[in-house]
């Protein structure tokens, strides 16, 4: 049943947002050198890589690291990165991933590809066999803010809690923080 939400919502988001990626192209387009759309390999359910598709929010010559990791994030920031990265405008691109059964709405966010220090706890607490998705109960008690082990204990949660009624209502928690821009740092 899971499955079925995660594709049919994906078709109907894609739909009705394509009017704005397509403006969102356009103004990354205006405003930085470079491809729109960036690709993020990352880790998936049984720690599987796959390409996770974002709008491109960060200077070509950016490292390839978790954000977290760079001194000053926001020198290597578009000039509309910003913006894209606190209205979550960035992650439109992810409906692609549920679409083809990569990710889920609704789960943990995939680890980068070497994100070592996530995965390994990930693995031990159990989460790696969930597949990884846009939102998740982490992200909605905390997001950027969130230490590592505390990121993990959340995952945890959600493995051990996961039903259609709890997704429903991560869903509906992440729209109330995404329209109130909480829980970004970067």
């Amino acid at each position: 049943m899971k499955r079925m939400f995660d594709f049919v919502s994906a078709a109907i988001l894609m739909l009705i947002f394509f009017p704005v990626f397509l403006g969102i192209a356009l103004a990354v387009r205006l405003t930085s050198p470079g491809p729109v759309l960036f690709r993020s390999c990352r880790l998936g359910q049984g720690n599987k890589h796959f390409q996770m598709y974002k709008i491109r929010t960060m200077r070509t010559d950016a490292p390839q690291v978790a954000t977290h990791l760079l001194r000053d994030p926001s020198a290597f920031l578009t000039p509309i990165g910003g913006f894209l990265r606190k209205t979550s405008l960035d992650e439109l691109p992810q409906l692609i991933n549920v679409f083809k059964g990569d990710m889920s709405l609704v789960g943990p966010r995939p680890a980068l590809f070497n994100q070592d220090d996530l995965a390994s706890l990930r693995s031990a607490a159990g989460v790696d066999s969930l597949k990884p998705g846009i939102t998740g109960w982490a992200q909605i008690n905390g997001r950027d803010e969130l230490p590592i082990p505390v990121k993990v204990e959340y995952d945890a949660f959600y493995l051990n809690a996961q039903s259609f009624a709890f997704d429903l209502k991560i869903l509906w928690l992440t729209v109330i923080k995404v329209f109130r821009k909480e829980g970004v740092s970067h």
